[in-house]
C-alpha cells in the first residue's frame, strides 16, 4: 500500500509541474483532469471512496468540461509576455 501511495503521489507531482510548464492551455486543461483522476484515485487507495467520487466527478469531469468550454470560446494560446526594456 505504501507504494501505490507514493506512486500517485509522485504523478500527481508530474502532473502538477506538466500543467505549469505547458504553454498551450487546452493541454493544460487535460493535463490537469489527469492530475484530478490521479488524486481520485489516490484517495481510493486511502480508503477515501467518497471523496475519491467527488473528486472524480467535480475534478475530473466537470471543472475540465468548463474549461475546456471557456478555452474554445477564448484565445486557446497564453501570450508571451513582453520583456522589460532596460534603460542603460
Amino acid at each position: 500500500m505504501p507504494f501505490l501511495s507514493t506512486f500517485f503521489l509522485a504523478l500527481l507531482v508530474a502532473c502538477a509541474v506538466a500543467a505549469m510548464a505547458t504553454r498551450d492551455l487546452l493541454a493544460s486543461v487535460a493535463i490537469f483532469g489527469a492530475f484530478s483522476f490521479f488524486a481520485a484515485l489516490y484517495f481510493v487507495v486511502l480508503g477515501a471512496l467518497d471523496v475519491a467520487f467527488t473528486e472524480a466527478a467535480v475534478g475530473a469531469v466537470i471543472t475540465t468540461v468548463f474549461f475546456v468550454t471557456t478555452i474554445f470560446r477564448t484565445e486557446r494560446r497564453v501570450r508571451p509576455r513582453a520583456r522589460p526594456r532596460v534603460q542603460p
